[in-house]
This record gives structure tokens, sequence and C-alpha cells, in this order.
């Protein structure tokens, strides 16, 4: 009971502060706001001049704020038109952005892709070092393009590989101890430590720490600052390409306009406009999935294996357009691109489905929350005729409940004791220190 009383304890006391979007001058035909510079804020605009019924809207932002949200935003043409009543308690307080993480490691490979130090169809191979522990030539035959899709073929158990956290060697390593038990590109596994291997390939292919490369090629042009964000490392340093990255809602936000603005900020093109088109299309192997992104484009979806894989046959998000796509992670934060709309939504909170089935509970796949709030935002749009699918029927719930698909203790062990080179003290006749040092030094981050 403590977080709801909690939740509403802060709506009462943000409330009085509000200056509704709705009442801002009105003024005809839409406006398209510039994006903000480093300090700057959002540009904002009613919703009637984006062509957007404000009651419905407030009522779309409104209900999905009760479902256990720390921050709603959403925008049109670049211009915020609403936001969850906390939003000026909550916009600047850094959140662990989950399996976000995974797309900002896809889009800085889409950025190294550009600058030419690798291409999707590379076997990893060509940028792994040599020598005992990196690899057989199978593993080191694995794509790009295969990481990017989650089709490597590895052994993966979700939780398993993420139960090591912040004590884990080397993630590369330990990814490539993992046995291949499906043909590489064949088999979509939603995991862990694919992303994290292909954070340290994009790492060696630039020649630069990945932190240091996001900061350069892709936070600083959007306006995140050095030093406002964490983003935690494995203990040789390299930075969790799937998960730990911590960011506020206003710094989420600066990364779906991007996407929406299609990889170009204030001028600059970012990230390539076709890498931008392209995260979005799904991989044969799975419907809803693209490079790291989940997309609107295909069915059927399979989801993560947490109790067990569920497969629907239906789109991700059936209320919102095809051309959907999204950065998520787990308990809902959510970043939903929609180009045909020039709408950007961003939430985060934890978890706030209303359904039976586990898999859909743990936000394991595309869920009830996001097919009921975006019914509602669509019925907001004035200009745009979006097809209403009814409201949430659920789908045949899994009974797939075994503990192994998530919690498979060899995976784990595999993490633990890598290789004879490399386990949970040594690596290569050295206890590895120096992400730990580094996740001291960034610790800052975290605070507003």
């Amino acid at each position: 009971m403590v977080a709801p009383v909690l939740f509403v304890a802060m709506l009462l006391v943000a409330a009085p502060t509000l200056v509704p979007l709705e009442r801002a001058e009105a003024a005809t035909g839409p406006k398209v706001c510039t994006l903000p510079a480093a300090s700057g804020s959002f540009g904002r605009a009613a919703p009637a001049r984006q062509n957007l019924d404000a009651r419905r809207l407030r009522a779309a932002v409104d209900m999905l704020s009760t479902r256990v949200r720390l921050s709603v935003k959403v925008f049109r043409h670049k211009c915020l038109v609403a936001s969850s009543r906390i939003e000026p308690v909550t916009a600047s307080v850094p959140n662990n952005a989950w399996s976000v993480t995974k797309s900002v490691t896809s889009l800085l490979t889409g950025i190294a892709v550009a600058d030419g130090k690798l291409r999707l169809s590379d076997p990893i191979g060509r940028h792994l070092p040599r020598g005992p522990g990196w690899g057989d030539a199978e593993h080191r035959a694995i794509t790009v393009r295969q990481l990017l899709t989650q089709t490597s073929g590895a052994r993966q158990a979700i939780l398993a590989e993420a139960a090591s956290l912040a004590v884990d060697p080397n993630l590369a390593r330990q990814a490539l101890a993992q046995p291949l038990e499906h043909r590489p590109g064949t088999t979509f596994q939603y995991g862990q430590l694919g992303p994290a291997l292909l954070a340290f390939v994009v790492q060696r292919a630039v020649g630069q720490d990945l932190v240091e490369y996001a900061q350069r090629r892709l936070f600083t042009p959007i306006g995140i600052r050095r030093g406002s964000y964490f983003w935690l490392r494995d203990r040789s340093g390299l930075a969790y390409g799937y998960s730990n990255l911590f960011l506020t809602p206003d710094q989420l936000a600066r990364l779906g306009l991007l996407m929406s603005n299609r990889g170009r900020w204030r001028g600059k093109q970012v990230v390539p406009a076709a890498y931008v088109r392209r995260v979005g299309r799904p991989s044969r192997a799975n419907g809803c999935y693209g490079l790291l992104f989940w997309t609107n484009r295909g069915k059927p979806c399979t989801g993560a294996d947490i109790p067990g894989a569920h497969t629907v046959k239906r789109r991700a998000v059936p209320s919102a357009p095809v051309d959907a796509y999204q950065m998520n992670g787990t308990g809902g934060q959510i970043v939903m691109m929609i180009p045909s709309l020039d709408m950007t939504v961003v939430t985060t909170g934890y978890f706030g489905s209303l359904a039976l089935d586990p898999s859909v509970l743990l936000g394991a796949v595309p869920d009830e929350m996001q097919w009921t709030f975006f019914r509602m935002l669509m019925s907001a749009v004035e200009d745009v005729d979006v097809p209403d699918p009814g409201p949430y029927r659920g789908d045949p719930i899994s009974l797939d409940l075994n503990p192994m698909n998530f919690l498979d203790p060899r995976v784990l062990l595999t993490n633990l004791v890598t290789n004879p080179h490399c386990n949970i003290v040594f690596c290569d006749g050295t206890v590895p220190l120096r992400g730990l040092l580094q996740n001291l030094q960034a610790l800052p981050g975290l605070l507003p």
C-alpha cells in the first residue's frame, strides 16, 4: 500500500503548481516546435493547436498516470501537449531505463555503421580479440545483425543472465561462453548477454570506451550533458549494453524526439536516417521485434522468456498505428514513436497492467496497459482516422511457468566460472577492478 499512497501524495503536492496545457492560447494550424538546446526546455503547444481533443487527451494521460506511473509525456509535432500531474516532481529524477538501454546500444551501433567502423553483416569475430576465451569459430561467426535481432542462438535465461549484476568480471567473455542452442539467425530469444556482447563489439570497432563514444556521438548532440546520468559497468569497465542506464524522463524524451525527427537534432544528423527507418522493421524471427526496438509492424509477436516465451497472434499494440515502434524496459519504461502522427510518448513507472496472464503482468509482452492507453490517446486525434480495435480482450493465457526458462542455473554458473582464464574472481591473472572504480566515480549522476 505504500507506493499508491506515496503516488497520491505526490499528485496532491504537485497539482497546484500545474499550468494545464489545454488552457494555452489557441492558434490556427499545427505548430512544429524546435528541439531544445542542451539547457533549453521542450516547446509547448495547446492540444487544439495540434489537432487533439484536449478532454480526451487529458483523460488518457490521467488514466495512464494511475497505473503506478512516475512520468507521462505526450508530444506532437515535437511540442509537449500533455504530461502527468506529478511531472514537476519527477521530470529530473533519474530512473533505471532497464531494457531501453538495449535500444541505446542499437543507436550506437547505427552511428558506428555511419562512421564506417562496422557493418551489420560483419561477423563479430572481426572485431573481437584473439586468444583463449574469445569464442570458437561458431561464436565468432555470429553477425552484428543477429545480435541486434536477438537471434544469436546462444543459451539464455533472462534473469539468470542478470543475476551476477555488478560483479560480472567480463560480460563479453560470459556471452561467448554460453553454448549455441539454435542456428544463428533462426530463432528469437530475448536475452541480456547478446546486447552486452554487442556493446563490446561496438566499443572495439570504434576504438573508444562505449560510454565516451555515447557521450560524444549521441548524448552531447541532443543535450544530455556529461555526468547527468549513470551507466553501470561490469568489473572490466564495459557498460552494461542491456540495462542499468539511469536517465531522467526528460532525457528519455530527448531520445524519443531524436528518433521522431529521423535522427536529426537542431540541424545535425546524429543517427543515420536509414538506420532510424530500419530499427522498427520486424525480423523474420519475430513480427514485433526489429533492431533492439519493439515494433508494431508485424505479427505474430513473441515476448521474453518470463515466465515463458509467449507468442500472440496480433501486433504488439493493436490500438496504435502500424508504423509505431518503441524502446521498452521492464516495468513499463516506454518511449514510443509514431511517425504517421508525428507523435512521441514517454512514460516511466513500475508495471501497471491489469490482466490475468503472468507474461502480461510481468511486462514480458506488449501489454494491456499499452493497448488501453493508446486506444484512449488515439481517440483524441482529430486529423487522422486511427482504427479502433475495441477494448483489450486478452490473449490465450500461457501456462508455461517453468523457472528454467528464466532462471537456468547453467547460465549463471557459466557467468561465474566463464572459462579457465576468467571467472568471478580473476581474468587473465588479475582481479578486474577498473569498472568498480568507474562506477563509484559516476555515481553522482544518480542525484537529481
